[in-house]
């Protein structure tokens, strides 16, 4: 296994990225798990939200400074619930299309077509800005 960066825009760190450092970042290290210690290190980097190359080199780090492990942290768990929430409520766009399509298909829509769409936008809307507040905050 090979922990290392994987990239990402400065300024933007996409859940299961380490946020890009100003200087690069050349050396690499590499080391092997067995099995279950690779079992281990997976579920503990799909619990931070982080990529397993990503995670191990967070938790390296931090042993080796002798800080708490910021892939660790409560609120990057949070994050990744709340990025799954706002999936889930855009997959509700689907439904949307399909009533609209229905709309289009028929010339006759329900009612609470409209309302229905704004509240699910306002949600997706909150939920999105709930998740980028608490990701600026882990950095």
């Amino acid at each position: 296994m090979t922990a290392h960066d994987s990239g990402g825009g400065v300024g933007s760190v996409p859940l299961g990225r380490r946020s890009r450092q100003l200087a690069k970042r050349c050396r690499r290290v590499e080391f092997s798990l067995t099995d279950e210690e690779f079992g281990d290190l997976d579920a503990a980097a799909t619990r931070a939200g982080l990529a397993r190359g990503a995670y191990a080199a967070e938790a390296a780090l931090s042993v080796a400074r002798g800080v708490a492990c910021p892939a660790d942290n409560p609120f990057r768990e949070a994050l990744g619930e709340f990025i799954r929430a706002a999936g889930l409520v855009r997959r509700i766009g689907v439904n949307l299309n399909q009533a609209v399509a229905r709309l289009n298909a028929t010339g006759q829509r329900s009612g609470d077509l409209l309302p229905y769409a704004a509240v699910c936008l306002r949600r997706a809307e909150r939920l999105d800005a709930a998740a980028e507040e608490i990701r600026r905050k882990l950095r």
